[in-house]
């Protein structure tokens, strides 16, 4: 089976984003918390919640934060 090439993007109130951006920007804000390196994360969960302007995250099943959009 051929694969298919895809885009996300979340489009908000006037606002937008992309798969990319928020799952980047999960892992620098982690990172940043966290002190620790790339390297660490092995999985990362994200939960968006446009209507409360959050996107939450779990990192490697047990580590928790949010960002806002």
């Amino acid at each position: 089976m051929a694969t298919i090439k895809t885009n996300i993007v979340l489009q908000y109130g006037s606002e937008q984003a992309t798969r990319e951006e928020l799952i980047q920007k999960a892992k620098d804000t982690y990172l940043s918390a966290t002190g620790k390196k790339a390297s660490d994360i092995k999985s990362l969960d994200l939960y968006v919640k446009p209507e409360e302007n959050k996107v939450y995250y779990v990192v490697n099943n047990n580590e928790t934060g949010d960002y806002n959009l």
